[in-house]
């Protein structure tokens, strides 16, 4: 199961993070977000361990998606370090989400 990231621990839990993460921007009225979310959870299980992965819910944590200038969602971002290093935008098959994790490690 995904982590849940939000304003007050995405600090804590991303940027200073010692393993890469995957966090995953969406929205609940957004319908590829719901498509999305399965896919998000299914790799956090598989990467367990070695990949942090989690969801922000955008209209919740407002100042962290303003931070990273996400303006549509689902916006799936990727931290190395503490720093953004890449990103997909909108729904993808989940491959590319796990070619793009595998390449992290």
């Amino acid at each position: 199961m995904a982590l849940e990231f939000d304003d007050s621990n995405f600090e804590a839990e991303v940027v200073n993070s010692a393993t890469p993460v995957v966090v995953d921007f969406s929205a609940t009225w957004c319908g590829p977000c719901q498509q999305l979310a399965p896919i998000i959870d299914e790799l956090a299980g598989e990467f367990e361990g070695r990949v942090k992965i989690g969801k922000v819910d955008i209209d919740k944590a407002q100042s962290t998606a303003a931070t990273y200038g996400i303006m549509s969602v689902p916006a799936v971002l990727y931290f190395k370090g503490g720093e953004n290093v890449d990103q997909h935008i909108g729904l993808n098959p989940k491959s590319v989400y796990q070619e793009k994790i595998e390449s992290l490690l």
